[in-house]
């Protein structure tokens, strides 16, 4: 990044310190660029269109490609799925949390973005502890596409993500260099029987 570029809003060390800011930026529509399990996610509201169509200008990511959610808890699944079948549920307790994304049949009404128009929706229940974190003091779902923009490898430290946004993010909270070469496996149990969709960071054994 240039000396001449702006920064962003907010530059966070500490999640808890910057609690009252994160939550502005948050409940503003803002993007929140931080740490996950694998690379570093760009963070909005996932039930606000305005701040949905934020995101992927930011990114210049195609309308139609569904965007992945985390979540703090799985009960936090029912604002988001239609139902959670039993082969999602012995997953979700062999494999979460950690870097597994899960499709389901998406909650009627979601935005038209966040499904992309597929009626799906991925969700990952994260076990990086700022994520986490960051989920118990927003209270709510939080998008995590991998901070990039489109076609760009996803950035794994604060840097790089101020490198590709500089003043696009309103906060970034810093961490140390993320070390992940996979992203998240994915796996769809939208059907009859589960399907690996993409290969990642977990080895799913059994399907």
């Amino acid at each position: 990044m240039r000396k001449d570029e702006p920064l962003p809003a907010l530059l966070v060390d500490d999640v808890d310190k910057a609690a009252p800011q994160l939550k502005s930026v948050f409940a503003g529509g803002g993007i929140i660029a931080y740490p996950t399990e694998t690379f570093y996610g760009l963070g909005v509201d996932p039930f606000r269109p305005e701040a949905l169509e934020r995101l992927f200008t930011l990114k210049g990511r195609a309308r139609g490609k569904p965007v992945l959610v985390v979540i703090r808890d799985a009960s936090s699944l029912h604002s988001l799925v239609a139902d959670i079948p039993p082969c999602a549920a012995s997953l979700m307790e062999r494999y979460w949390p950690g870097p597994l994304t899960l499709i389901f049949r998406a909650k009627k009404g979601l935005p038209a973005l966040l499904t992309g128009g597929t009626g799906r929706i991925g969700v990952r229940l994260s076990s990086s502890p700022i994520t986490r974190r960051l989920l118990e003091i927003l209270h709510s779902p939080l998008t995590s596409t991998s901070a990039n923009p489109s076609g760009r490898e996803p950035a794994q430290d604060y840097k790089e993500v101020l490198e590709y946004f500089g003043d696009g993010v309103d906060a970034v909270i810093k961490g140390d260099r993320l070390v992940a070469t996979l992203p998240s496996t994915v796996v769809d149990v939208t059907g009859e029987r589960p399907v690996v969709i993409r290969e990642g960071a977990v080895r799913i054994e059994g399907l």
